[in-house]
């Protein structure tokens, strides 16, 4: 872990927020996305094995903590608490939306009355709709309800003003060595929420809300030096390595959040000077003595909101008597503890340099943590602009080109609005271009059909949506070319995307699909550590191509039948993912360049240069590259119609079968068998 490293973690979950904020924005949704906890903090290694945690607000709703709070037209609710109320936690009293008065009768499962005749919003309102979402794969973990056991979803409520508890903090500022008055200041703007989770032993727990200053957090972690970073994934590995050997009860478990808050108050209290590259063990040690003492105290206070125990439901008073003597004999043994840290080779690299911790080079760690987050945000990208195309593909052919003008349209009124951020506008900007390519290729495929001339801003169109990638964008316009027999211009282009798909260019897609081998690129991995903006990395990767319907008069005319490659009843057995593409032609950068170079050299008649195309897409198809492909189903298909082509039947049909055998239904080779089946009338 270094600087960079953290640096790179934050940009990327800064950017993925803005993904979908945008993407939320577009679809018409009010509400804005975050990213907390140690993957968005940069406070994790490859080794912890941490979740991703997300938490997203639903703005139409009015979070009153007064009456002066109430709006008409919005669903007001008031934040409430009585005598018996845990802390930090409230109740959220339901009032009307046209004068500002409490309900008094709601007939409804999301409501719940008291015996004064309060009408409360349940918790479990926000349960039950998620659950609806995810279905079997429902995962509830305290306010997180997601669908994948490494993610932490959580659907909150943005207050309207802050909690007194949270302006009690501010209170300390200047008294304290930690935060800085700017780290305060900045504090002061941060929004604060409620999350659906009732407090454990409550009898109302199912209509109680839990405040959470997550933003204030990830404000101060951000603030940290490299130093601290490193001190706290150090306090996480003995955590997980080491304290878990002291907790017997099933029930209990100490967190890193109890890590965390453990370093907010040692750095409250310890002057800058004790956090400097040549100490990292005494701070390691400080931090332990300030878990000691909450143990021996037995109560762990929230750093922000006072009142609260954060190890009330979380650990029991016999397992935090065995974690003080655990760590009392760590400390008395000099911490040699450390040097048998396995996780990231913390003890081997703590265990030669006891001062200082060392960079870890057996494998390029950081160049593979930068590659993946960079891969990750970009599928996270691809599958957001899948979301977008089938959104804009539901209005039908006619009115797509409308729809299409309006989302450019919206978007670059959000490239300008106040509040949008560079996060924001990089992605605006790449999405822009993706939704030219499509616009430009939509009009050139109407075009192509009824043989109508060209609109005289059709290139200055290709030309805007040039360059999202590597290779896509490209390989749309060398098809173009193609199909409208301009073949020379397809070679000339499609010669520059050879050159330009070299081996440090990265594959992603955003389908949905995990290859069987999910490989990163080494020589990618290495040029995401010296590059992080989003138009550099771009240079790397190569997207999946995709060709919508209606875009079909620009795709080669085999790769029709990838559109319409449902037989019989192959619809009823796609995954809900499925669904949003498996209608339109989507197929791997690289074989579908030498598929189009196989026939544009066909038919150009250089037939060594399109027998260099067959050999090099059979190489693939034909050895273990096949099982790094997205849609390998696809690329064998397109390798059997060269096999067509030259006129080997015979392992024309070997190849679509073993692209049946790869992917049974919804595979455009059942019709491609049952056409040569019915044209010599058996299968080989």
């Amino acid at each position: 872990m270094n600087t960079w490293v953290v640096k790179r973690r934050r940009d990327t979950f800064l950017h993925r927020e803005a993904m979908e904020d945008v993407c939320d924005q577009l679809a018409g949704h009010d509400r804005t996305n975050y990213h907390f906890g140690s993957q968005s903090e940069g406070t994790t290694t490859p080794g912890l094995l941490s979740d991703t945690d997300m938490l997203y607000t639903v703005n139409e709703l009015n979070i009153m903590y007064s009456m002066a709070d109430w709006q008409q037209g919005k669903v007001n609710l008031l934040m409430v608490r009585d005598a018996d109320t845990p802390p930090q936690h409230y109740l959220l009293q339901v009032f009307r939306s046209d004068l500002p008065l409490p309900h008094t009768n709601l007939n409804h499962r999301d409501y719940v009355t008291d015996s004064q005749g309060r009408v409360f919003f349940s918790n479990l309102a926000i349960v039950r709709r998620v659950a609806a979402v995810f279905g079997d794969a429902h995962l509830r973990r305290g306010p997180s309800n997601s669908g994948r056991e490494d993610w932490d979803l959580v659907k909150a409520f943005k207050c309207k003003t802050l909690p007194p508890e949270i302006i009690a903090w501010f209170t300390k500022m200047g008294q304290t060595y930690w935060p800085s008055q700017e780290t305060f200041e900045a504090a002061k703007k941060c929004a604060v929420f409620l999350v659906p989770d009732g407090y454990l032993d409550s009898v109302n727990k199912d209509i109680e809300w839990r405040i959470t200053p997550n933003l204030i957090e990830r404000l101060l972690m951000f603030s940290l030096n490299i130093l601290q970073i490193k001190c706290l994934v150090v306090l996480k590995s003995i955590k997980k390595q080491e304290f878990v050997k002291y907790i017997h009860h099933e029930n209990c478990k100490f967190t890193s959040f109890h890590c965390k808050t453990a370093l907010f108050f040692t750095l409250e209290r310890t002057p800058p000077t004790l956090w400097t590259k040549c100490r990292l063990m005494e701070c390691i040690v400080r931090c332990l003595e300030t878990i000691q003492e909450f143990l021996n105290q037995g109560n762990c206070p929230h750093f922000i909101v006072e009142g609260v125990d954060l190890f009330d439901g979380k650990l029991c008073r016999e397992c935090q008597m065995n974690l003080d003597r655990a760590i009392q004999e760590m400390i008395q043994d000099d911490m040699h503890v450390l040097f048998h840290l396995q996780s990231d080779y913390l003890g081997q690299r703590l265990s030669d340099f006891p001062h200082e911790m060392q960079p870890y080079h057996g494998d390029d760690v950081n160049a593979g943590v930068c590659g993946k987050l960079a891969k990750d945000m970009f599928e996270q990208y691809l599958t957001i602009n899948t979301e977008v195309c089938h959104r804009l593909c539901n209005n039908g052919e006619a009115g797509l080109q409308i729809s299409l003008i309006n989302e450019i349209t919206e978007l670059e009124n959000l490239a300008i609005n106040v509040g949008t951020t560079q996060y924001h506008k990089s992605y605006i900007k790449l999405l822009k271009k993706s939704l030219m390519s499509i616009k430009a290729s939509t009009i050139m495929s109407n075009c192509i059909q009824s043989g109508q001339p060209l609109p005289d801003d059709i290139w200055q169109m290709y030309g805007e949506s040039l360059n999202t990638d590597a290779a896509s964008s490209k390989l749309k316009l060398a098809s173009m070319h193609y199909c409208r027999g301009e073949l020379k211009r397809a070679a000339s282009v499609l010669h520059e995307v050879e050159f330009d798909l070299d081996g440090s260019v990265q594959p992603v897609c955003g389908c949905g699909i995990t290859p069987y081998r999910d490989n990163l690129s080494e020589s990618f991995c290495k040029y995401t550590v010296q590059n992080d903006s989003q138009e550099q990395l771009t240079k790397k990767l190569a997207f999946c191509v995709r060709f919508l319907r209606e875009e079909k008069f620009c795709a080669p005319l085999f790769l029709w039948y990838e559109m319409y490659r449902a037989v019989g009843d192959d619809v009823d057995h796609r995954h809900p993912n499925e669904r949003q593409w498996m209608d339109w032609a989507e197929v791997d950068a690289r074989p579908f360049l030498l598929y189009l170079q196989y026939l544009t050299y066909r038919d150009l008649g250089v037939r060594h240069r399109q027998l260099e195309a067959f050999h090099r897409l059979e190489d693939i198809v034909t050895s273990d590259r096949l099982k790094q492909l997205y849609h390998p189903e696809t690329a064998l298909n397109l390798y059997g119609h060269c096999c067509e082509l030259e006129g080997d039947v015979a392992e024309t049909l070997h190849v679509y079968n073993c692209s049946v055998q790869n992917r049974p239904k919804n595979n455009a080779a059942n019709w491609h068998i049952q056409r040569l089946f019915g044209d010599i009338g058996t299968v080989v």
